[in-house]
């Protein structure tokens, strides 16, 4: 491990919160014209899952940045045109195509794991790989089916042999068509000059902790790890040569490392006033979340329902740059309902009815009812901000 320079530059914490803000795309005028391929380009990665309330996550990572953008045109920005892929980097994440050969490292992992959770078939590997071949791009359900019973984890041979040719980098997805993924050879799929894995293990970790300091403008080791899921000696190996610089914040207690080109300027701008995906990259890492923001967030769908808190898909509100609440969203019919709100306090209330009513348009929704306040006293104050955009 490469001993580092002292830190050069001591932040305070409010600093460190703003250029996390604005390295994430929520604090300055966002890039239209980039539009969501921008957006996917400044994070890195967009995370993936199966959650469907208002929209699925990939689709509202974009929003919260860029405002009503169509959900179509959000699937293909980042489907066309050989944009981007499908792997495994904070979780199942949408990445840039020029990212291809910085996940070299994780495919030869992957190639080389001695132990599956799932047996693959004598066979079926082969055979997949060729009706891709002939036929391709498919859906594992068009090459022979994905599970052998009901059960979600229950795969059959098709779907443990393309799901391992995927981790191998022998196959990609190319778009989710009804939420399956559909899977073409990676010589199809992906561009000739970036389809190789000549890099080494150590030039991409470097790559991806230098964008995971710049997605993040500041972050601690653990912040930086957690990015694409890296371990923490993976990261400590590299990151004296990222191009990042250390830092201290004031309040943080441990090292940290920034993008020095965030440095550069301090961050200015409007902020943004949203609905965050608990899926959102600002808010991926719990105890980063609290650090800058002092907010417990926690997703809450796995969570049996009599030990909810917040509720099923709680969304915290951004709104100046602070996270203000919590909305627990669903729909019936043409009506956005928060089953469940948590204000910050009662100068929260026009910040959380307006990110109420935009998501309401963008998912074609024409009223907002409040089902649940969980500080009573601050239920009139919200539905009256709520009455007065929606008249």
């Amino acid at each position: 491990m490469t001993t580092l320079p002292p830190p050069a530059t001591e932040l305070s914490a409010d600093e460190a919160r703003r250029l996390a803000l604005r390295a994430q795309g929520f604090l300055g005028a966002p890039d239209r014209r980039a539009g969501v391929r921008g957006v996917l380009r400044h994070l890195g990665a967009v995370q993936l899952d199966t959650i469907s309330v208002l929209a699925r996550s990939h689709e509202l990572v974009p929003y919260a940045r860029l405002g009503a953008v169509g959900r179509r045109t959000v699937d293909d920005a980042y489907w066309t045109d050989t944009h981007a892929f499908e792997y495994w980097s904070h979780a199942a994440c949408i990445l840039p195509i020029e990212e291809w050969p910085h996940f070299a490292f994780r495919r030869r992992a992957y190639r080389n794991r001695p132990h599956w959770n799932h047996h693959l078939p004598d066979g079926d590997y082969d055979r997949v790989v060729k009706q891709l071949r002939t036929e391709g791009p498919l859906t594992a359900t068009d090459l022979g089916g994905a599970k052998k019973t009901s059960e979600w984890w229950d795969w059959s041979g098709t779907k443990v042999a393309v799901e391992r040719a995927l981790m191998y980098g022998e196959v990609v997805c190319v778009e989710r068509r009804g939420w399956k993924r559909v899977y073409d050879l990676a010589e199809r799929a992906v561009p000739a000059a970036l389809l190789h894995d000549e890099l080494d293990d150590t030039e991409c970790l470097r790559r991806l902790v230098r964008l995971a300091g710049q997605s993040l403008g500041v972050g601690t080791r653990a912040d930086i790890a957690d990015y694409h899921r890296l371990k923490a000696e993976q990261v400590d190996a590299v990151i004296a040569d990222s191009g990042l610089v250390p830092v201290t914040v004031q309040g943080w207690g441990r090292p940290a490392w920034a993008d020095p080109a965030a440095l550069e300027t301090p961050p200015r701008g409007r902020h943004r006033t949203t609905l965050l995906s608990p899926f959102d990259s600002l808010i991926w890492e719990r105890a980063r979340t609290e650090r800058i923001f002092g907010f417990t967030h926690r997703l809450e769908a796995y969570v049996p329902k009599q030990k909810r808190v917040h509720g099923y898909f709680a969304m915290p509100v951004l709104a100046g740059g602070r996270l203000v609440g919590r909305v627990d969203p669903a729909r019936e019919g043409r009506t956005l309902v928060a089953k469940q709100v948590t204000l910050a306090g009662r100068k929260a209330a026009p910040a959380v009815a307006q990110a109420l009513v935009e998501a309401a348009s963008w998912v074609d929704c024409t009223d907002v009812r409040v089902e649940q306040v969980e500080t009573p006293e601050l239920r009139e104050p919200l539905t009256r901000e709520l009455a007065r955009l929606l008249a």
